[in-house]
């Protein structure tokens, strides 16, 4: 399977760690900016970057150039030509821009320069049989398909630093809170294990579009191939193997379920970071302080404030959420077309396509590193859970009292011990013990037992079990009770 007439490989077919630093090497880094390497990743942008874009419509014109060639449809020596003339050095992606104003898309002018560039007798079979919408969308799946591999590599980077958490955390107990309020004892290994059991099922959806939404585009001015004859559907058997696309049933040139599918995938995997990373910020908060972003120095530093730790992962990953939720809507929107193509909706997708990969791989990236690194305090989350004087063991103390007077007489009664409780500042434990309808019904012994919150831990490990083996399953990481 060749790669193109490029010396070097796609960066849509490296390895992500090889295209990171490809974009690291690159002459011009202009494409980083100020506010980008904040919300994306170098890689993603490389990839997605103007000139990737421009080569990634070359290789499809190259490719279609000796796809032709192998089925007998242009001469040999002119899909050489044309091979050895797409390689985006030699053309003005800036004057391409400006031409496209006219045209109204990028691929008419990147059209008639390459027919320009290669020698005369192989201008006549530029392009044979395409149109522009079979260049763009190809190269933009060219893209999609490095831009999930590189997501699929830091989300896989996070499940297995999620594995770690959850194995090694189970005796970590905590509060855990519903609408923001402590509620019942949890551990820091179910949280991360709730967490990990998101991006497992992420994990499982980037693969599932790889396979299944990676696709062609190749069906020339109404999508019937109909220039290209009897033959059209050959050219396009052997373009698909040139490019490593997947061949579709049919070109879709105005069904767009494929990118929109890609696009809410996308949109899904920032809610999963999203809501990673806003636990890890409100544990971070001083006055809670239980897990912290990993400490580098300047990292997470004020401006003016000496003593400010932010966490500057988790404020990109949400930053970056608030935009991909609006992007994924623009896809749905664009997805609309009219008959054989779409008029406005195709146009809309293009940098969508290109921001949803640069924010979502710069969410990956950040939620990677930050549970890689995950600095937790387990004494301070004991700590947390024991300051409110045994209250998150309330509905502990109405189950063991229930089985005496029934659930919604023991909810009664311990509603208004808590809240003698907390209006004269007792323990739990301590108005317990000094309410009759209580202690007439359970020993102090027992009512002990229902205020250890090791006691109340339900089904937490057989559940942080169950996805530990399901992570286990998918990517061969270690059973819950393996050895470290």
């Amino acid at each position: 399977m060749t790669n193109g007439p490029t010396a070097a490989a796609p960066l849509w077919h490296m390895r992500p760690s090889s295209a990171k630093q490809a974009w690291m090497k690159a002459d011009d880094p202009t494409p980083s900016g100020l506010f980008a390497p904040i919300f994306a990743s170098g890689a993603m942008q490389a990839l997605f970057a103007d000139p990737a874009l421009l080569q990634a419509m070359l290789d499809f014109e190259a490719a279609l150039a000796r796809a032709e060639a192998r089925t007998g449809i242009i001469p040999e020596d002119a899909a050489d030509s044309i091979s050895e003339n797409c390689k985006a050095s030699l053309y003005d992606f800036g004057a391409i821009g400006i031409a496209a104003r006219d045209s109204g898309n990028p691929a008419v002018p990147l059209v008639k320069a390459l027919n320009a560039q290669v020698p005369e007798e192989a201008r006549g079979w530029v392009h044979w049989g395409a149109t522009s919408q079979d260049v763009i969308d190809s190269a933009l799946m060219m893209q999609a398909k490095g831009g999930l591999n590189l997501i699929l590599a830091d989300v896989t980077a996070a499940i297995k630093a999620g594995v770690r958490l959850a194995r090694t955390q189970k005796n970590a107990i905590m509060a855990g809170r519903t609408f923001l309020q402590q509620a019942v004892p949890v551990t820091f290994a179910f949280k991360a294990a709730n967490w990990t059991s998101g991006l497992a099922r992420l994990r499982a959806s980037l693969i599932r579009n790889l396979e299944e939404n990676i696709a062609l585009q190749f069906g020339g001015a109404a999508g019937t191939l109909a220039a290209l004859g009897p033959d059209g559907m050959a050219v396009r058997a052997a373009l698909a193997a040139e490019l490593d696309l997947a061949e579709p049933q049919m070109s879709w040139h105005s069904e767009r379920s494929r990118f929109v599918e890609i696009a809410t995938a996308l949109g899904a995997a920032s809610a999963v970071f999203a809501k990673i990373a806003t636990d890890i910020m409100l544990m971070m908060q001083p006055e809670v302080a239980e897990a912290f972003e990993p400490a580098a120095a300047g990292r997470g530093g004020s401006s003016t404030m000496p003593h400010k730790r932010n966490p500057v992962g988790a404020i990109a990953i949400r930053a970056n959420h608030r935009r991909i939720a609006g992007l994924v809507a623009t896809m749905l929107m664009a997805a609309e077309a009219e008959h054989e193509r779409g008029a406005g909706g195709w146009g809309a997708e293009w940098r969508t396509i290109a921001d949803l990969f640069t924010l979502t791989g710069g969410s990956a990236e950040h939620l990677a590193e930050m549970l890689t690194g995950l600095e937790l305090d387990p004494v301070r989350m004991r700590a947390n859970l024991d300051n409110t004087g045994g209250l998150p063991l309330a509905e502990s103390l109405m189950m063991a009292l229930a089985q005496k007077t029934g659930r919604m007489e023991a909810h009664h009664i311990v509603e208004a011990v808590a809240k003698k409780a907390i209006a004269d500042g007792l323990t739990l434990a301590a108005a317990a013990s000094a309410q009759g309808a209580i202690t007439a019904q359970l020993s102090r012994q027992e009512i002990e037992r229902a205020l250890d919150p090791e006691n109340y831990l339900g089904s937490a490990n057989a559940m942080i079990d169950k996805v530990l083996s399901e992570v286990h399953r998918q990517i061969g990481e270690k059973e819950p009770n393996a050895a470290d």
